[in-house]
């Protein structure tokens, strides 16, 4: 499957699970750049989501015999005409009644549905008991007590745990968005990239379709934890990139900091939070790439960037000892940080991260 034009007609069989894996994985490259046709991948959820909630109602007893009694009647075609007249008028009411109930049901433009899990979670100045729709701009807090759980449209859910403050930001077809001042929030997204944001103090957790975990004070310093899939932390032009199975801390006044896998060398990652938090101690890197294994490849390529050309210059060699660059990338592009170079390498890297 290729797409030289925007291919709206396998969005319904993408959400019904229908496509190959091949086919699924192109379609999500392909939204991922689209944004015309993430609008009418919205649109498509959104008519689904409308139908849902469309009551059934039933014809009263005998009406359906009577109609067909009277349309086939020889004796009267007059009477027929008039049955006909009685089914469109039928099926109009049956549409109104529908049409009233999903107008007057649904939730506001705008409103998240979130549900109190345990103890009694605030919403602007009203306590949450069971579930109800929060406008967006409200404020959703959580005591030691309590949690909730927020619904983010038709892709995923947000565990909101005790003692975090978050607000709902915005939501509309190009994403949906919440700022967390701080706390801890467990998010499962399913979805095509850059659908979901979590803003915080130091920085945007980006979903690329995933499960993580995040948590941050009022200042902004927190840490990022994916479970499953990809988020990308940005701030101010900076980005760190975390697959399943990384964690990346935050650091107020500087963002993102260099992810690592959980399971990396405990030197490591103690040297690696130390540089973090002070860029100008590269003596700290050697501690870094000596311990490095070829899955902390992820932790050295994000280093490149942020250090200075002698040490990034050590960094290399060792990437390239545990995973020689691809063909075409050479040790000046990357030394220089050829950004296209850098993309090719991280995408071959990326198997084994």
């Amino acid at each position: 499957m290729s797409f030289d034009i925007h291919p709206t007609d396998q969005l319904a069989a993408y959400l019904d699970h229908e496509l190959t894996v091949g086919d699924r994985a192109l379609l999500e490259d392909h939204l991922n750049a689209c944004e015309p046709c993430r609008r009418s991948l919205d649109q498509v959820r959104a008519g689904r989501a409308a139908v849902e909630v469309l009551p059934l109602a039933e014809a009263p007893e005998g009406l359906w015999d009577a109609i067909y009694a009277e349309a086939t009647s020889r004796r009267n075609r007059l009477s027929a005409a008039r049955a006909m007249w009685r089914v469109a008028a039928a099926v109009l009411l049956i549409a109104s009644v529908a049409g009233a109930y999903w107008m007057l049901s649904r939730p506001p433009v705008g409103a998240w549905e979130v549900v109190a899990l345990d103890g009694v979670p605030v919403v602007g100045k009203r306590q949450l008991s069971g579930a109800q729709q929060v406008p967006v701009g409200q404020w959703i807090e959580t005591d030691n007590a309590s949690r909730a759980r927020i619904v983010v449209g038709k892709i995923g859910s947000v565990e909101v745990q005790p003692d975090t403050r978050l607000r709902i930001v915005s939501t509309s077809e190009s994403g949906h968005r919440l700022a967390l001042q701080n706390g801890r929030i467990t998010a499962t997204i399913s979805a095509p990239p850059r659908l979901f944001f979590v803003e915080t103090p130091a920085a945007t957790a980006v979903d690329l379709g995933c499960e993580f975990q995040m948590q941050c004070d009022r200042t902004g310093n927190g840490i990022l934890k994916v479970s499953a899939g990809w988020v990308s932390l940005e701030w101010k032009g900076r980005e760190s990139l975390v697959p399943a199975g990384a964690s990346c801390r935050i650091y107020s006044g500087s963002g993102p900091g260099t992810p690592w896998f959980d399971d990396a060398p405990a030197g490591l990652v103690q040297a690696l939070e130390q540089f973090d938090l002070n860029r100008s101690q590269e003596r700290l890197l050697p501690s870094v790439i000596a311990g490095a294994r070829i899955r902390d490849t992820l932790t050295l390529w994000h280093l490149l960037s942020q250090v200075g050309a002698d040490y990034r210059a050590t960094i290399f060699d060792r990437m390239a000892a545990l995973a020689p660059p691809p063909s075409g990338v050479s040790r000046d592009a990357v030394l220089n940080l050829d950004s296209t170079s850098l993309k090719r390498w991280r995408e071959e890297l990326a198997w084994t991260w």
